[in-house]
């Protein structure tokens, strides 16, 4: 088994939380679930994905509440919310209270750009001020500075019976440092570096020097430390899709396997017109798993992963996808379990 320097220090997971239209309740109750028995697990992270009009968790930050009440450890994240959809002030508030009900767990990870299909949206979103939403860095900008508890009025004090402050309340102490952006290319990792962010990458980079993932993915990670004040020791998470299948039954590696082999034709070129690559999904054995993991160049670069799990299957599918990875890849990987 090659080795690396980085010897895996936090294991995480990522899920998008599906649940059925009609009875949205047991989809909701599971990912929670879920998140419980990554806590048992030792898991270092959970995190949640983010889906507007679809099927998926549309409030992470309220999910996360739910999920701080029913764990003591492990930190919560989110990977990501697009602050298109956001008020970045309004977000601070959320964000700020369910990090000090979690006692400081809270990992919000955030994205920029136009809501998606936002031609479709807009009128329900900003049905007044579609046209002059800044749905750039800008948006990241203000939300950091509320976080981080700089003034967002000039107005203070006691009026009557009721007293004001000038800046996001609650403000939760160390929550700023736990801010990460989700960038797929490589002037949002610098940028993300030069703010003083965490980052997060994904399966998903854009095709701008490269069309090879591992090359663009170790790029981003390089060019985001180089502007980052913490140089070397600034935080990056990867984010692949891993499914282990050390203890999977045959009916569960057969679905893995053609769950994977449909979505390979993706990561052969650039798809789309804005260029994305896509990374293949990692099925097999913990120990090939990692053999490929410490062949990849950027992952060889890092000391987190958030593991994503595939969207469509089942409660048991994750719960035996999950303990493989805390009691056999992770190990494999140098990892210890929290307790």
């Amino acid at each position: 088994m090659p080795t690396t320097a980085r010897p895996l220090r936090k294991l995480g997971f990522l899920t998008i939380g599906l649940f059925d239209g009609a009875d949205p309740r047991p989809g909701h109750e599971s990912t929670l679930s879920v998140i419980e028995l990554g806590e048992r697990l030792g898991f270092d992270s959970a995190w949640v994905r983010h889906r507007h009009l679809q099927y998926g968790i549309s409030s992470p930050v309220a999910v996360l509440a739910a999920a701080s009440q029913r764990t003591s450890r492990i930190e919560l994240g989110t990977a990501v919310i697009p602050l298109g959809w956001e008020n970045p002030l309004r977000l601070a508030e959320d964000l700020a209270t369910v990090d000090l009900l979690s006692g400081g767990r809270l990992n919000p990870g955030v994205s920029v750009g136009p809501p998606m299909h936002f031609d479709q949206v807009k009128g329900a979103l900003y049905p007044d001020t579609a046209d002059a939403e800044d749905f750039g860095y800008d948006r990241v900008r203000r939300l950091l500075d509320f976080v981080r508890g700089e003034p967002v009025t000039r107005f203070s004090g006691t009026e009557g019976f009721e007293v004001f402050s000038d800046r996001v309340e609650p403000h939760s102490p160390g929550l700023a440092d736990r801010l990460w952006y989700g960038g797929g290319s490589l002037r949002s990792a610098r940028w993300a570096g030069e703010n003083g962010m965490n980052l997060l990458t994904s399966s998903v980079v854009k095709a701008e020097e490269s069309e090879d993932f591992t090359e663009i993915q170790l790029s981003h990670i390089r060019a985001f430390r180089s502007h980052h004040p913490d140089g070397d020791r600034a935080r990056v998470s990867q984010g692949l899709v891993v499914i282990p299948t050390d203890s999977a039954s045959p009916e569960q590696r057969a679905k893995y396997e053609e769950y994977a082999r449909k979505r390979t034709p993706r990561t052969a070129a650039p798809q789309g017109p804005a260029r994305m690559m896509f990374a293949p999904d990692l099925v097999g054995t913990s120990s090939e798993i990692a053999e490929r993991l410490y062949a990849h160049a950027a992952f060889r670069e890092v000391d987190e992963v958030a593991f994503a799990l595939p969207f469509s299957f089942d409660h048991e599918d994750y719960v035996q996808i999950l303990t493989d990875m805390a009691t056999r890849l992770g190990p494999a990987l140098g990892w210890s379990p929290s307790d």
